[in-house]
């Protein structure tokens, strides 16, 4: 049995339709990607390359970069005890936040997800911080901490105590973290609840009523039923808080400029005194490579590590 020449012919001329329609599909899909593209290379990629290229020379930010000094500005990132400071007061920061912000903010999510009388109240209210710009909430704050009991709230509250003395909650190294940090809670815990109410409605109501019927108490419920349903929120929410915490910069600065004597210092306030203010910009550029490094590996471990379904944001 022999094959029409002229199918031969139509199936060819098929195959040659497909063949045009995927290459104009293609097309389309690159005319569409080209705009992103060309902003992601001139606004991210070109930045980086710029700023690895100038935190190899011992550049002032005026005229072309000559004075080449290739690793000396990392070798002294490296070695200077206050990026150390920094670089320890984020990693606080990343801790606190892990073991305090977030085990808060999921508190309030189951108790305002259900049961609580006036939830839609509660909800709005632990919200609203998060609403705020970084600068309204640290000029706030500035208010609330005054050493001045005539001026700061907490301090007024503090001295009606008997034996109490106002503090220097700013002025003073040992105190000056636990305070931003209270800051840093009440400014970004909302955000956090917000997705565990997300991850919570997410969690099919029949299971828990099976667990309730099976005899579970509430802890179990919480333990056995909640927790390994929300843990890829969990985990998204922890890896956005680190890289949250290793870039926190305008709180920090707007509150204390680092100080007292470099005890609230952070990577990008230290990267911003010497590139801004100092315009060492050659080393300034250098320190923002090593913060980009340390977030660009903790991203690749944590993609790594992490179920894929975490990052492309399935449940």
């Amino acid at each position: 049995m022999g094959i029409h020449p002229a199918s031969i012919r139509t199936s060819r001329g098929g195959g040659a339709a497909d063949s045009a329609r995927r290459s104009d599909s293609l097309l389309t899909v690159i005319l569409f990607l080209l705009p992103s593209l060309a902003l992601f290379l001139i606004f991210v990629v070109y930045p980086i390359l710029q700023s690895v290229y100038y935190s190899f020379f011992n550049w002032k930010g005026f005229g072309p970069a000559v004075d080449f000094v290739a690793l000396n500005n990392y070798r002294r990132i490296l070695t200077d005890r206050v990026f150390l400071i920094a670089l320890k007061n984020g990693l606080i920061i990343i801790a606190l936040s892990l073991g305090i912000q977030l085990p808060l903010a999921l508190g309030i999510a189951l108790m305002v997800r259900r049961d609580l009388p006036g939830r839609a109240f509660f909800r709005t209210i632990f919200f609203m911080p998060y609403v705020f710009s970084e600068v309204m909430a640290a000029i706030m704050w500035l208010g609330l901490y005054n050493a001045d009991p005539q001026r700061g709230l907490i301090n007024a509250l503090l001295v009606l105590i008997p034996g109490a003395k106002p503090q220097a909650w700013l002025g003073d190294t040992r105190l000056v973290m636990p305070c931003i940090f209270v800051v840093l809670t009440w400014k970004y815990f909302g955000f956090y609840m917000l997705l565990f109410m997300t991850g919570l409605q997410n969690i099919p109501a029949e299971l828990e009523e099976a667990a309730r019927i099976d005899g579970a108490n509430r802890r179990q419920l919480f333990q056995y039923i909640t927790l390994p349903l929300l843990g890829s929120t969990i985990r998204i929410s922890a890896y956005m808080s680190v890289l949250g915490s290793l870039q926190q910069f305008i709180l920090v600065w707007v509150m204390t400029h680092g100080g007292p004597v470099n005890a609230s210092e952070v990577m990008a306030t230290y990267m911003y005194r010497f590139g801004f203010v100092r315009f060492q910009l050659g080393y300034g550029s250098a320190v923002a490579i090593v913060m980009f490094l340390i977030c660009l590996i903790f991203s690749l471990v944590y993609q790594r590590l992490a179920p894929q379904a975490d990052y492309l944001g399935a449940y």
